[in-house]
């Protein structure tokens, strides 16, 4: 049996650590608006002298868009301190060879707009000369005939050997929508189409090149920003496991899992990735252990 996660309050945060990663929805944020005491909490860290930055999964925004999203919701966070999975569309296209591929993009215009910026060809969703498929979001497009139409082109190009390259910017499958409601997001439906594929496929089945965390790439990529690496006292705050906690894990740093979220502190699972520490929320007193 595993040991108990300790709790940790946010003003021991402060005073353990010199980095402070935070998830956006579900820690900061719902769609309601700010969760309660997160304004004070950045507010605090800031007067802490600690670094800090906000790492979403969210690939429907560009950074200024997330920006004036923030501000909407009651929180004032500077664009230098936002890092989405967005952002690393374009390396992942340099790296992969994909500028001036024709591209269709699930997702609002600012996930259009990230891919062109990349170097891709944004195409409609029936294109059937589709080369890449970039799943960003589950907003910006009718959802059941744009999913069942691809379904079959995909299958389509698959069986003639000329495969599509298949991203996903935001593994994660749900996000909080208020206390007790929760939506899908982008990885969900990569989730569906990789099912088809695989029912289409089974020798070889397509998958895709999942770019937000849980993997390293994005948390380098916010150490890179704030001048630090994984020897640092640095922490990540988030409310999912398999992402947010098993990420941090992935590139040794702490993790806390907030309890305002997805995952549920008092049902920590018996295997699988397990947070550093655990606390209900940034704005709201620990009392209990799981």
């Amino acid at each position: 049996m595993s040991p108990p996660v300790p709790r940790l309050d946010p003003s021991q945060l402060l005073t353990r650590y010199e980095v402070v990663l935070l998830d956006a929805y579900g820690v900061l944020v719902d769609t309601h608006g700010a969760l309660p005491g997160a304004a004070e909490f950045l507010a605090q860290l800031t007067e802490a002298g600690c670094r800090w930055m906000v790492l979403s999964n969210d690939a429907s925004r560009r950074p200024q868009s997330s920006v004036e999203r923030f501000a909407q919701l009651g929180l004032s966070i500077p664009e230098s301190r936002v890092l989405t999975s967005g952002d690393l569309i374009a390396p992942h296209f340099e790296t992969e060879g994909l500028t001036g591929r024709r591209c269709v993009v699930l997702g609002p215009r600012d996930s259009q707009a990230m891919v062109t910026k990349a170097g891709g060809v944004v195409v409609a969703s029936d294109d059937p000369t589709l080369e890449v498929l970039v799943v960003c979001d589950d907003d910006g497009f009718p959802f059941r005939p744009t999913i069942e139409g691809l379904i079959g082109t995909l299958y389509a190009r698959f069986a003639a050997g000329e495969p599509v390259h298949l991203v996903l910017p935001n593994p994660d499958l749900v996000y909080p929508r208020a206390p007790g409601r929760f939506g899908l997001t982008a990885g969900s439906i990569a989730g569906l189409l990789e099912g088809a594929l695989r029912l289409r496929f089974p020798d070889a089945p397509p998958r895709f090149h999942a770019l937000g965390k849980p993997h390293p790439p994005i948390f380098e990529r916010a150490l890179a920003r704030l001048g630090v690496d994984a020897s640092a006292r640095v922490v990540m705050l988030g409310d999912q496991l398999a992402t947010d906690i098993a990420g941090a894990r992935a590139v040794g740093i702490d993790s806390v899992l907030v309890g305002t979220g997805v995952c549920d502190p008092q049902r920590m699972p018996k295997t699988g990735p397990r947070p550093t520490f655990w606390m209900p929320g940034v704005g709201l007193p620990s009392s209990a252990t799981p």
